[in-house]
Order: C-alpha cells, then structure tokens, then sequence
C-alpha cells in the first residue's frame, strides 16, 4: 500500500522550497547567490530562511532513501538505476542545454552588464549560461551519485544484515543519530578558498547529504522507525519549535549558509529535530490523498525543476528594472513562483524531446 504521508510531506517540502528561493533571492545576510536586498537594515522577512534551512533539503534526502528502498523491492537493480539516470541524470546534465541555460543567462546577468563576458564568443557565452543554470539542480546530480554509493553498499551487504540491524533502533537513539546530523556538516570546509573548488563542495554537501539518505533507507523505510515516529510526534514537535526559536532568536543576521554556522550544534539540533518532527506529524495527520495532493505528487518534481527560471528572471527584472517597493517585489514574486511554474511544467511535459531531456520522463509517458 502507498504511503501517502511520504509524497505529502515530500511536495510541500518542495513548495516551501519555492517560496525559499523567493526570500532567499533579495535576502541581505550575506547568503551566495540571489541579487541583494534592500539596504543593510534588518529584513525580518529573511528568517524564512533560518526556519526552513537547517531542515528541508536534508529531508528530501531522507525521503529519497526510503523511497529507494521500496522501489528496489519491487524492481531489479538494473531497472531501478536506469530509472534513476534518466530521471535525475538526464535533467541534471542534458537539460542544462535545453533549459536552464536560460537560469544561467539571469545568473550571470550582472557580469554580462559589465562586460566581463564581451570578448566571449556567442557559444561560449550558451555553455557558461548552461554550467551557471545550475541552481536547485545540484540536488538531482548529488542523488544520482549517492544512488551509485547506494548500489555499492547494497553489493557489500547483500543479505541486508545492516537494514535489519538499523530496525532495532529505539527512539532515544533515532534521536540520538542526530550526532550523525552534526558529524556531516563538520565535514565542510570552514574557509573555503576562492580559486578552489571549495566553494562547489560546501554547496553540493556529498558526505553530509550522505547521511540522511542513507539514513532514510537503512533506518526510516522500516514500518516500526516510522510507527515510533508517529507516536512520538507531539514531544519532537515541541522539541524542535523550541530549538528553532532559540537558534533563530540567537543568530538572526548571520549567514545561516556558513559552514560555521551549518556545523553549530544548535543548528544541527534543530534540523535534526524538525525532520523527525516533520516525518511524525505527516504520518499522524496527514497519511491520506485527495485531487490536489494527487497532482502534486505527479508534479512536485516538475515544478521544482522550472520553478528557479521564474525567480531569476522576474526577480531580476523587477530589480534592476522597476521602481517597485519591496513588498510588491515579494507578493508579485511569490505569486508568480506558484502560478507560473506548474504552467511552465504543463506547457513543456508536453513536449516529447523536452519532456525527456528536462524531466527525465520517457516518451511513451502519457502527457
């Protein structure tokens, strides 16, 4: 029987990366990425960010595990990563060139304005576009490589001696794995060097994102793990909500991306707390699935793979371009992300090279 929490809790995580991208895009606390904010004052609206980072990606990966571990109950190993490479492979490199070089051209917008790409032919200007398109991208890229790391752990354990192993756990030490949580974010380079490539690591995480989606197979795909969750919801809940305010309370205006902040005991604590809140709660209240839930289960993946063309551009444009008050910026900006990107999904699943090239969805799929 499908779990419908699972793809719940997996499409509002990708909704509340959405409205993410929008905050992150004009925040002002140093956060790589996006086009500045409005002034060095406070922007209150910023802590979005400090809520929802320490725990959404993370999630997604625990997700992703369990979600592994059921798939490859029913399917071989050969049918299972074929179905991988094309759905996260296939986007993450191939629709780089039909896609989201247009990301790219927003992302490397303020360079071209000046000049630094003007002795740059026109097709070496596509490809930086495409290599820039990245964004929220990563993610799949990462997965593929942790589904390799996957298969190898699965040829090593082959009587699946560790998955049996990890469904003892009690509830103190799910939460106590939380040690794990913190071990992972230590592993980034705390002063990362300019001409390096250190940068691109402390964003791609490996050995940190490693954890949870493993995690998420060896430990949370088990029906007790899952079932101590939900019983234990209302306490972890709490928990979290407390650590969270805290952390937030204490570190409002530092750059909640920093490694020295990532790796904070605080941070991890909550991060740690928030998923394991999350997973409860989902699986308690929200284990069930109607016409909407449906349709985002079928499209989350769709959307969040288009959704960032509409925040670079229409928050780029805005920007530089109109005399707009921020707030304006926000709704509008808000309003588009949400709108627009499941008709950008809509209008391009419906074409069969694109289809596959950018959402990694086979050409027979029905449209």
């Amino acid at each position: 029987m499908r779990k419908h929490w699972i793809d719940n809790l997996r499409w509002v995580t990708v909704l509340l990366v959405l409205l993410y991208h929008v905050i992150y895009f004009y925040n002002n606390k140093g956060v790589f990425g996006g086009i500045g904010g409005f002034g060095d004052g406070p922007q209150y609206q910023d802590v979005v960010m400090y809520i929802l980072y320490p725990w959404f990606m993370p999630l997604l990966f625990i997700l992703a595990g369990i979600s592994a571990r059921y798939a490859l109950q029913k399917h071989t190993t050969k049918e299972w990563f074929k179905a991988r490479t094309r759905k996260l492979l296939v986007p993450g490199t191939i629709g780089l060139l039909v896609f989201h070089w247009m990301v790219g051209y927003f992302n490397t917008a303020v360079a071209s304005r000046e000049g630094v790409f003007d002795e740059v032919p026109v097709i070496g200007k596509y490809f930086i576009c495409a290599i820039s398109g990245i964004g929220p991208l990563w993610f799949i890229q990462l997965l593929w490589l942790l589904c390799v790391v996957l298969l190898v752990i699965r040829a090593i354990d082959r009587k699946d001696r560790f998955w049996n192993w990890c469904g003892k756990a009690g509830i103190v030490t799910i939460i106590l794995l939380g040690i794990l949580f913190w071990a992972g974010e230590k592993t980034l380079i705390r002063n990362p060097r300019p001409e390096s490539l250190d940068g691109l690591l402390n964003l791609y995480k490996p050995l940190f994102y490693l954890i949870p989606f493993l995690m998420g197979y060896f430990l949370f795909s088990h029906e007790g793990t899952q079932e101590k969750l939900k019983n234990a919801w209302i306490p972890l809940t709490v928990c979290a909500v407390v650590s969270g305010a805290i952390l937030i309370g204490t570190t409002f205006g530092q750059d909640n991306t920093s490694p020295e902040y990532l790796s904070s005991p605080l941070n991890c604590l909550y991060g740690w707390l928030a998923c394991l809140a999350l997973m409860g709660w989902f699986q308690a209240k929200f284990d069930s699935t109607g016409t909407f839930a449906s349709y985002m289960t079928r499209s989350s993946y769709g959307i969040y793979i288009v959704h960032y063309l509409v925040v670079a551009s229409l928050g780029y444009m805005m920007k530089m371009y109109t005399e707009l008050p921020p707030w304006a910026m926000y709704i509008f900006l808000t309003v588009a992300v949400f709108t627009l990107s499941p008709l950008i999904y809509e209008t391009l699943r419906r074409i069969p090279f694109v289809r596959w090239a950018v959402f990694g969805e086979s050409s027979h799929q029905r449209s």
